[in-house]
């Protein structure tokens, strides 16, 4: 991973000291498993295994896979086809974004792209095996994938962001493993780039394809600015933008109050504790 700028969130790892004799001492990091540290490219199919564990059910996720043309796979080929997708993502990240992941064994994983940054060149999907894509998804899913999917999610942050666009965070997955969450992870995570993108007076920008998790979003001071639907399956799919303004830290409480309860009125009543939760959870 390139090294960090100012605008990208340093891990402050913890120091100790051991005196080896009066007048030595050696500096040693302690590494906790609480601990939000960055994800090295060599590490990518991990992190991607985990992201694979919390989306498999998503309604996005299965949009590309779950196609007419592809009515006679098994839900194993699927799987192979769905972790390849996160693994491409994950690395490409790794490569042109910002990969962070909390727990004793990538138990949550978050892809940012940073203010600045992009992973559409060409350099990065080679490396990354985005291409791969071209080859994998049927002719529906790249349709889907190509010519729905990518334009519209580009095209609304544009809309929604403006101005600031290239010069926002932007939280493409976090994910959460099933025996993991309920842990303060995901929360963890967030915060590790929100506190950065105060301190740079930056906003922070993010789509959620599930119907609880805006309001686990709104607690870390994110706000519904709209809705978009994927229209090409049986069944549209609708996603949330959210947007979380940079604010102090006297201003942070008032800040995800007002959100949640912006958030609530919009979501609606919503039925807490399902399995439809898979993602994320603070």
């Amino acid at each position: 991973m390139e090294k960090l700028s100012t605008s990208t969130p340093a891990l402050a790892a913890g120091i100790t000291i051991e005196s080896t004799s009066s007048t030595t001492s050696i500096l040693k990091p302690v590494i906790t498993t609480n601990q939000v540290r960055i994800v090295k490219k060599a590490e990518y199919k991990a992190a991607a295994l985990c992201l694979a564990e919390a989306f498999v059910a998503d309604d996005v996720s299965r949009y590309f896979i779950d196609t007419p043309d592809r009515a006679d796979w098994s839900e194993a080929d699927k799987w192979d086809l769905h972790l390849s997708i996160m693994e491409y993502v994950v690395l490409a990240h790794c490569l042109k974004g910002l990969v962070t992941t909390v727990g004793p064994n990538y138990d949550c994983v978050a892809l940012w792209m940073p203010p600045g940054k992009t992973m559409d060149d060409w350099c990065s999907i080679l490396r990354s095996g985005l291409w791969r894509l071209r080859y994998k998804l049927s002719a529906e899913g790249k349709n889907r994938f190509f010519r729905e999917f990518l334009p519209l999610l580009h095209n609304t942050k544009h809309n929604v962001l403006g101005d600031r666009d290239n010069d926002s965070w932007y939280l493409v997955y976090i994910g959460t493993k099933a025996s993991a969450r309920g842990k303060g992870y995901a929360r963890k995570l967030i915060e590790h780039v929100t506190d950065q993108a105060d301190l740079t007076n930056r906003a922070c920008y993010l789509e959620s394809s599930n119907g609880i998790n805006p309001l686990i979003y709104a607690k870390l001071g994110f706000a519904i600015r709209s809705k978009i639907h994927l229209t090409h399956a049986h069944k549209p799919v609708e996603l949330d933008i959210m947007v979380r303004e940079p604010s102090s830290i006297t201003q942070r409480t008032v800040t995800s109050q007002t959100a949640a309860a912006t958030t609530k009125a919009v979501v609606g009543n919503v039925a807490k504790g399902t399995a439809a939760a898979a993602a994320v959870e603070i």
